[in-house]
């Protein structure tokens, strides 16, 4: 009966370290892929997410044209 408080520090939680070991693993291998679609979204330039937003129809016409003219400078 004096042995169970062992288990639990020496067996009973080694499941914890085996789970922050495959946490750390998959960030590890999803940071060396560039992210996932964070990486793309940097190399497109402000006016191509408008468009994509617009073709989406997350935006309306009137707003596409708005927010368009606005990174055009005019």
């Amino acid at each position: 009966m004096g042995d169970a408080g062992g288990m639990w520090f020496g067996g009973g939680f080694m499941w914890i370290i085996w789970i922050l070991l495959i946490v750390v693993v998959v960030y590890a291998v999803k940071a060396s892929m560039g992210g996932g679609q964070t990486h793309d979204r940097i190399d497109e330039s402000p006016l191509e997410i408008l468009k994509k937003r617009y073709a989406r129809g997350e935006i309306d016409e009137q707003e596409y044209e708005r927010r368009r003219d606005e990174l055009e400078g005019k």
